[in-house]
């Protein structure tokens, strides 16, 4: 039951990474080009496929808190998932653990019915047992690693939608517009 528990949790902890990785590569794709293209000086707003793009158009004005707004809703779209990693990283090992111990309370079980106890008859069923906490730190290992990946993709999200609203405003208060 633990060894089905620790897959399950196996098989989610990398069906989320790849689904957010994958998404985070492309959001931060387009905003390092929209970014881009602002740098350069060939646009005087944020791309039409930023994320920051359809508050902006919605609000009809550019200001910080619009911005801080935006920013903030696309993190929290880019952050979903990492919970439950993290849940995952600091669970799986107890419950390796907890397989562990009833492994081996049931092989000291069987041991008491049993008239001799030998080295022969306890080491396989402790080495079953431990199975188990190998397959809880196994499983803790992709869980806590994909997590610091997806956070560091998050930050690094995080900071290109930042220095785009700040060319934004800067843009904004060069020209005295008001609109986008």
């Amino acid at each position: 039951m633990v060894l089905l528990v620790l897959s399950v949790y196996f098989i989610t902890t990398f069906w989320i990474f790849l689904y957010r990785y994958r998404l985070l590569r492309s959001r931060i794709a387009v905003e390092s080009k929209s970014l881009s293209k602002l740098y350069m000086g060939r646009s005087s707003t944020v791309d039409a496929q930023s994320l920051l793009y359809g508050y902006l158009q919605r609000n009809g004005s550019l200001n910080r808190e619009v911005l801080k707004a935006a920013i903030n809703d696309a993190l929290r779209s880019a952050t979903r998932g990492l919970t439950m990693l993290s849940i995952m990283a600091s669970t799986s090992p107890f419950i390796g653990l907890f397989g562990t111990v009833v492994g081996i309370l049931e092989a000291f079980g069987r041991l008491g019915t049993q008239k001799s106890a030998s080295l022969a008859v306890v080491a396989p069923a402790i080495s079953e047992a431990l199975i188990a906490t190998a397959a809880g730190i196994f499983v803790a290992i992709f869980a806590y690693a994909f997590h610091l990946l997806l956070k560091r993709k998050a930050f690094e999200l995080h900071s290109l939608l930042e220095s785009q609203a700040d060319i934004t405003l800067a843009q904004k208060r060069e020209s005295g517009e008001g609109g986008v």
